[in-house]
């Protein structure tokens, strides 16, 4: 039986001036499985989200949801499209002058129209699933560790039960045991909702705790896809080299030397 795609990107192009960001990525991820892409900096993985998301335009390809042309879908169609997707952002993003739940609760509010009481116990219900008590609904976020903002923002991600989740870099900046912690509830609370993911990210701790498919992007281009039991033996020079840390290999870093 052929997989169900939830999420299609075919030929897409991508540059800002002279250069090329995206040049010709394709890529599929199915309903209900966890999509890693793995690449060095600057290879496009951050611009192929924000296509997706429909913050940046590209010039050329296709990009379906739910099989549904986004790029050619009006303001409406596209808002509607938005209240189904979840983002963990880089750096967990949250809101410094609202409180932990209402940073929780900010989609519940401003896009499902939810009243602030019923929100707030949305937000606590999340909130507890990510290992966060209700003592910390009434803080800052400044108040919180890196750790602790980390699963707020996880909260906030999933507080509408959202048909995709976007994880930007989840684990960046914490601990080797705060980040297993992470890379555990992204799998759990994406398994509790039935969610699609799509993460993108440097750690290849958390893409082989948290992906079903693993897709390399080099040059604006994916060179290599597959299940993620099978990078090791992936056979891809490219794939090979960045898992391994090498220095030596196809792809080459540029290097300013005195």
């Amino acid at each position: 039986m052929a997989p169900d795609i939830h999420i299609q990107l075919s030929e897409v192009h991508k540059r800002f001036g002279a250069n090329v960001v995206l040049d010709g990525l394709s890529v599929d991820v199915e309903r209900g499985r966890s999509l890693v892409v793995i690449g060095g900096s600057g290879t496009g993985k951050s611009v192929m989200l924000k296509c997706i998301l429909g913050l940046l335009t590209p010039e050329s390809g296709e990009i379906f949801v739910n099989g549904e042309d986004v790029l050619k879908s009006g303001t409406a169609a596209r808002e509607a499209m938005l209240t189904k997707f979840g983002m963990l952002f880089q750096g967990a993003a949250l809101f410094d002058s609202l409180t932990v739940w209402e940073n929780v609760a900010f989609g519940l509010i401003q896009g499902r129209k939810l009243a602030r009481g019923e929100a707030h116990d949305i937000a606590l219900e999340k909130l507890a699933q990510v290992g966060l008590g209700g003592d910390v609904a009434g803080l800052r976020p400044a108040e919180l560790s890196g750790g602790m903002q980390k699963r707020v923002g996880l909260a906030r991600a999933i507080a509408t039960d959202p048909e995709v989740i976007f994880f930007d870099e989840p684990t960046t900046g914490l601990d080797p045991i705060m980040a297993d912690v992470i890379n555990d509830l992204i799998v759990d609370c994406v398994q509790r909702i039935g969610a699609t993911a799509v993460s993108i990210t440097h750690d290849l701790a958390s893409a082989r705790k948290i992906a079903d498919k693993v897709a390399m992007i080099h040059k604006g281009k994916i060179i290599w896809y597959g299940d993620v039991g099978e990078i090791d033996d992936s056979g891809n020079p490219y794939v090979d080299q960045f898992i391994n840390g090498r220095a030596d290999g196809p792809i080459k870093m540029d290097i300013l030397r005195a």
